[in-house]
């Protein structure tokens, strides 16, 4: 069974109709009992960084993502949920993340030789570039496209990186620390790709059937 954490922040009904299209059985929950009982568990997230950390620490969720990430439990962070498994963030402020990947989450016009020219936020498909194996990438090939809204990346996390997107530069798309995964992308939105990538989530760690 899958675990989608629910604090109140992110797309959680089109997430759960994705996993529930290819098969997966997937919960909606903010019970660190059910968190603790599924196989693996999926941080989603959208808005600004600093409410989301907050509404996580608020609940007692961001120890039991700690806690079941230390466990080996597979975790996926989309998008928002993605960068709160960093360090920290400089989304309006200096905010503290959950401390699972080193790295910190900073302004896409922060990116060295940053165009000016470009729209913030990054909104659109872009053909991901595969930089490492991994087996959240199992159904992915090297210039498949993924669905991207964000105005924020994770920087200095150049070893956990296992794919980026061009916009400006390299951006950060998907990472990569054992047990704990994260794509800045949204599956859910990314069609017959992201649902590959969702299948092959649930299948890491052998938990999750579809």
């Amino acid at each position: 069974m899958i675990a989608i954490v629910d604090y109140g922040v992110g797309n959680l009904f089109s997430l759960r109709c994705s996993l529930s299209y290819i098969g997966c059985e997937a919960v909606i929950t903010d019970s660190p009992e059910v968190l603790h009982a599924a196989d693996n568990i999926i941080l989603p997230g959208v808005g600004a960084f600093g409410d989301a950390a907050e509404k996580l620490r608020s609940g007692g969720l961001d120890k039991v993502l700690i806690d079941e990430a230390a466990s080996g439990k597979p975790l996926l962070g989309i998008c928002l949920g993605m960068q709160l498994l960093f360090d920290e963030s400089l989304e309006f402020g200096v905010h503290k993340g959950l401390g699972l990947i080193p790295g910190r989450v900073v302004p896409l016009e922060n990116m060295p030789g940053w165009n000016r020219h470009l729209k913030i936020p990054h909104i659109g498909w872009n053909p991901l570039k595969i930089t490492r194996r991994s087996p959240l990438l199992k159904y992915v090939a090297d210039g498949d496209c993924v669905y991207f809204v964000h105005s924020y990346y994770a920087a200095e996390c150049e070893k956990d990186i296992i794919a980026t997107a061009e916009y400006s530069g390299e951006v950060t798309a998907a990472v990569q620390r054992g047990n704990v995964f994260g794509t800045q992308f949204h599956p859910e939105k990314s069609g017959k790709v992201g649902l590959g990538i969702l299948r092959a989530f649930c299948e890491i760690g052998g938990g999750g059937q579809c």
